[in-house]
């Protein structure tokens, strides 16, 4: 049974649960089989937006998902072998009341894992089951965050890493320009405006969901999907649709992905009807 490189699928086992790879030979091939597709472009995101500074306290946000599980690890590799910068790791997961069994698996996982994970109730879908039924994503993506934001602040953390990759990215920017017709992407990583002397950091932005779902599934690791009983009451969704879209643009125009990625840093301003900048809207006019 072969791997599939399908974006947006859910993760398919090919390794069974219970051959699951050692932890060494895991980590020894996040550094040297997944080098070139996970941890070189790992490393260079943090380099190119300097996400990792010295005497960072960075709160690792796991969901139990494959994305957040591999973040993990990634981190753990760069503070064992990173020799330059001084930073602390806290890893947290948040239980937005999961079933007992999905919530046991989360810590069967990162116990065999080695991630220390603290956790913590929230009980975020019984909320949006009350009052999100219509968009319980949108509304369960803020309070996520917003949860994850007060326990990395309530550890002494000053940023909070999500397992956001490329084509998160890309799905972003389209559903932006499609559904509230701006262009406004995914960014590496932002300043909190919630809550004080907090950022938000997104490690993943250079690694493409494929080599996620490469590495999990051959290493058997048998990760968490939503587990959301709300969203799984309906059909689809916006993200998928692009993650379709995008998967269609490609059979015709191959880099379709990576022009829409790159157009969010080569945006020519002089060329451009309107932006808005600190909450405040300019038009070319003003500068025509």
């Amino acid at each position: 049974m072969k791997d599939k490189d399908i974006a947006g699928e859910s993760c398919e086992i090919l390794v069974p649960f219970h051959e699951r790879k050692p932890l060494e030979e895991i980590e020894r091939e996040i550094i040297k089989k997944y080098r070139k597709v996970l941890w070189s472009k790992f490393t260079k995101a943090i380099k190119d937006y300097q996400l990792v500074e010295e005497g960072d306290k960075i709160a690792v946000a796991i969901s139990g998902g494959k994305d957040s599980m591999l973040m993990a690890k990634l981190f753990q590799e760069l503070k064992k072998h990173n020799g330059q910068i001084n930073f602390e790791l806290e890893f947290i997961a948040m239980d937005p009341g999961y079933h007992p069994d999905i919530k046991n698996l989360l810590i069967e996982n990162c116990e065999y894992l080695k991630i220390p994970i603290k956790i913590f109730e929230s009980g975020i879908f019984k909320v949006v089951n009350e009052i999100a039924r219509d968009y319980p994503c949108f509304m369960c993506a803020k309070m996520r965050r917003g949860a994850l934001y007060s326990k990395a602040k309530e550890l002494g953390c000053n940023k909070l890493a999500l397992g956001h990759h490329f084509n998160d990215v890309i799905e972003t920017t389209l559903l932006n320009l499609f559904y509230t017709g701006n262009f406004k992407t995914m960014l590496p990583k932002l300043k909190s405006s919630n809550f004080s002397d907090m950022e938000l950091i997104r490690p993943l932005y250079y690694i493409e969901e494929k080599n996620i779902q490469r590495f999990i599934q051959n290493s058997g690791i048998w990760p968490l999907n939503c587990a959301c009983m709300v969203a799984a009451k309906k059909i689809g969704s916006k993200r998928q649709e692009m993650k379709k879209l995008i998967e269609e643009l490609k059979k015709t125009i191959p880099n379709a992905d990576k022009s829409i990625f790159h157009s969010a840093k080569n945006v020519n301003m002089n060329a451009i009807l309107g932006w808005q900048k600190n909450n405040k809207k300019y038009s070319y006019l003003d500068f025509y």
